[in-house]
């Protein structure tokens, strides 16, 4: 072997472990605080804890009475509306404060099962939007999972544009078909 062929050699395998080691991660430590700053709106503004979920009524007494959270329009979880961007199956930041709430509900409540509803706008092919129906309503599913909620509570069905306002014309009224729909077993 050559001298010239050793100095690549050694040169070439000196810069592999130099890239290498420029690439390696440090580990975290426990020291290091993590600041939440997800938009919170104006109407439900951030908690003390900063969880962004103001209150979530689960009283077991409650229910029993008659009371039912879900029902109540003072209730964050009346709210069952999850709205996505246009061609998107992205959960946007607004409705995080949404989804934990119903989340805190459903681990509240073992045999509750919710029924994620996916729904598209009229636009694009009935296969395209059946596809897109579904990711969105598993894009839903996977933040509940990600919250503690069990699959067996969870159960997902895409409408595609089944489900659409006919006749849309404007960005307002598409806007209002694409989203995922909460609906509850047995309400």
């Amino acid at each position: 072997m050559s001298k010239y062929t050793l100095n690549a050699k050694l040169l070439s395998s000196l810069a592999l472990i130099l890239v290498l080691s420029a690439c390696k991660s440090t580990p975290m430590t426990s020291d290091v605080a993590v600041e939440d700053k997800s938009p919170t709106t104006a109407s439900e503004p951030a908690a003390a804890d900063g969880s962004a979920v103001k209150e979530v009524t689960i009283d077991d007494n409650a229910t029993s009475s008659g009371y039912n959270p879900l029902k109540d329009p003072a209730n964050i979880l009346s709210k069952r509306n999850i709205y996505f961007d246009f061609d998107s199956d992205a959960v946007k930041a607004e409705f995080r404060p949404l989804i934990e709430a119903h989340a805190k509900y459903l681990l509240a409540n073992g045999s509750a099962k919710v029924i994620l509803q996916g729904n598209t706008d009229e636009r694009g092919t009935r296969e395209y939007n059946l596809s897109l129906g579904q990711r969105r309503s598993v894009a839903v599913k996977k933040s509940l999972n990600l919250l503690g909620v069990q699959d067996t509570q969870i159960e997902t069905v895409s409408f595609g544009e089944e489900k659409a306002v006919e006749g849309c014309a404007d960005e307002a009224c598409f806007k209002t078909n694409r989203r995922v729909d909460i609906v509850y077993a047995n309400e």
